[in-house]
């Protein structure tokens, strides 16, 4: 039966994902709303449900590491899997406003979480500030798309007559590509408790830590909407939503997420010392190398793509080999820290440097 519900969960979630990802981008033509305004709120805050209730309930129940573990897990999941992936399928172009706003702000809060857990505990206050924070954010973005909406409606040539005559069809667009984005979360929250479930229940047959199942079991798991929406949103073309949705995910993850859970709980949620040493500066780290990439050229190519997915492999097996003591541990990090590292951060650095010195030579 578990095998059962991971299947069906699996399938939940796809179809669940192309149902969102379809109603979020007619909506958002209907709108005359960017659809990375849309990306970045209604599709990335309703992926993120499974986060939030994982969260909340596990800092509830007590169980600190696993609500930690679910954030930081799948921030560095949502970036180095989804964002990989994606790029891979298809090279994303990530627009303006990502590059100079939104992926600053994840750097930002990103930054804000780990300095928070250095006292080893995000508190209640710290997690009411958090939750203030993703109201300004949102609050920020609708007023972005209002002016945006503003712009294109002062360009639309339409006269009054055909604003009228359409105004049933309009009545059915939003009616029609609501039903599909309620379709999708609903969808998209049951696939993913499915899979969570038996995620949990196969790693805890295989003997891992609650820290190591919340950074990988479940941190995999409660984003699995985020991966079937970013991949079907990069294969029917809409990049903004794929890119969107990992960026937007990440920032309510921390402030939201992570704010919730620890307002609720009574003394608010622990950091394990193995966390805030390792995985929260990995968190961080991932977060930072988003800004070389973005900024050549505005794009991430495959190649960055497969750097992406091949670190999250090289991270998720140090975590299982570290939870098990194996032997090659020493000799894992060692590689990782002396060549594989600085040779990324070099080649990163050499191209955000030429993309820098194009973008400021004259036309």
């Amino acid at each position: 039966m578990v095998w059962v519900f991971f299947i069906a969960g699996l399938a939940l979630l796809v179809i669940g994902a192309e149902s969102l990802v379809r109603g979020s981008s007619r909506l958002a033509a209907a709108m005359g709303v960017p659809p990375l305004v849309i990306g970045l709120t209604v599709v990335a805050y309703g992926t993120s449900t499974p986060e939030l209730a994982v969260s909340v309930q596990a800092a509830m129940a007590g169980q600190a590491d696993l609500a930690i573990g679910n954030v930081v897990g799948s921030n560095i999941f949502n970036v180095l899997f989804i964002l990989g992936l994606s790029a891979v399928i298809v090279p994303l172009v990530v627009s303006r406003q990502l590059v100079w706003i939104d992926v600053p702000l994840m750097v930002g809060v990103s930054i804000v979480m780990l300095l928070m857990a250095l006292d080893g505990r995000i508190s209640r206050v710290e997690g009411g500030l958090l939750l203030s924070l993703i109201v300004v954010y949102t609050a920020f973005l609708v007023r972005h798309a209002r002016k945006e909406r503003a712009t294109a409606r002062d360009a639309a040539t339409a006269d009054g007559a055909e604003a009228t005559s359409t105004s049933r069809s309009v009545v059915r667009t939003w009616v029609v590509n609501l039903a599909y984005i309620a379709a999708g979360l609903g969808l998209l929250v049951l696939g993913a408790r499915w899979f969570v479930e038996a995620s949990i229940s196969i790693a805890r047959m295989m003997g891992v830590s609650e820290l190591v199942v919340g950074l990988t079991v479940v941190a995999a798991g409660t984003s699995m909407p985020e991966v079937a929406t970013s991949v079907i949103a990069s294969i029917r073309g809409e990049r903004d939503i794929a890119v969107g949705n990992v960026v937007g995910s990440n920032i309510y993850n921390i402030l939201a997420v992570l704010g919730l859970a620890a307002l609720v709980s009574p003394t608010g949620v622990g950091v394990a010392p193995a966390a805030l040493d390792f995985d929260i500066p990995v968190m961080v780290t991932v977060a930072v190398a988003c800004l070389p990439i973005f900024f050549t050229g505005h794009l991430i190519a495959r190649w960055e793509g497969w750097l992406f997915v091949g670190y999250y492999a090289a991270y998720t097996l140090f975590l299982v080999m570290a939870s098990q003591q194996h032997d090659a541990v020493p000799a894992f990090s060692w590689i990782m820290e002396v060549f594989v590292i600085p040779l990324t951060a070099v080649t990163l650095f050499v191209l955000a440097a030429r993309a820098w010195r194009r973008h400021r030579k004259p036309a």
